[in-house]
Formats: structure tokens, C-alpha cells, sequence
């Protein structure tokens, strides 16, 4: 009984130092509780600088004097709609406004 149990001993011991040095060798991490790690999502690539080089620099958001142009048109198309009655209604006479009034 003492020489099955001695075996046992043995070869879990020689198990373990083989799968240390095989960890070691490859350059695995080791895990022998077979606890979740992260070490697997941590060990790919980054993929956000490839992602940010495929698209173009915007330099219409750089530039104050494109950002005031636009700004610019779009205060003359409001009032342009407001002078022929299709602006935005004034705060609290809109449709909802006009539900609830009706109730």
C-alpha cells in the first residue's frame, strides 16, 4: 500500500515539474488552480491606433473659421423658416403642449 501511494506521490510530482519547465520554456503562464485569467485578452494586440489611423483627420472641427461659417448658415436657414412660419414653436406651445391644453 505504501509503494502505490510512494507512485502516486511520484508521478504528480514529475507531472508538475514537467508542466513548470514546458511553462517555462514556451514562455506559458501557469495555472494549475484553473482560476479564469485574463492574461489571454491582455496578450492580443491593442486594435484601437488601427482603428483611429483607417479614418482620416477631420480639420473641419480644427479650424474656428469653418465651425463659424457653418454656425453662421445654419442661423440664416433658422431664420430664413421663421420668416416663413416653419421655424421651431416657442418653448411650451408645441404639440405636446397643445395635448396637454386640450385635456
Amino acid at each position: 500500500m505504501a509503494t502505490g501511494s510512494l507512485k502516486n506521490i511520484l508521478a504528480t510530482a514529475v507531472t508538475r515539474g514537467v508542466t513548470e519547465a514546458r511553462a517555462r520554456i514556451f514562455v506559458h503562464i501557469l495555472n494549475p488552480t484553473g482560476q479564469r485569467s485574463p492574461h489571454k485578452l491582455l496578450r492580443k494586440k491593442l486594435i484601437g491606433e488601427k482603428v483611429a489611423e483607417w479614418y482620416p483627420h477631420d480639420i473641419m472641427k480644427d479650424d474656428p473659421l469653418i465651425m463659424a461659417r457653418r454656425e453662421q448658415e445654419r442661423l440664416s436657414k433658422l431664420e430664413m423658416l421663421k420668416r416663413r412660419g416653419k421655424g421651431p414653436p416657442k418653448k411650451g406651445q408645441g404639440k405636446q403642449a397643445a395635448k396637454r391644453k386640450k385635456n
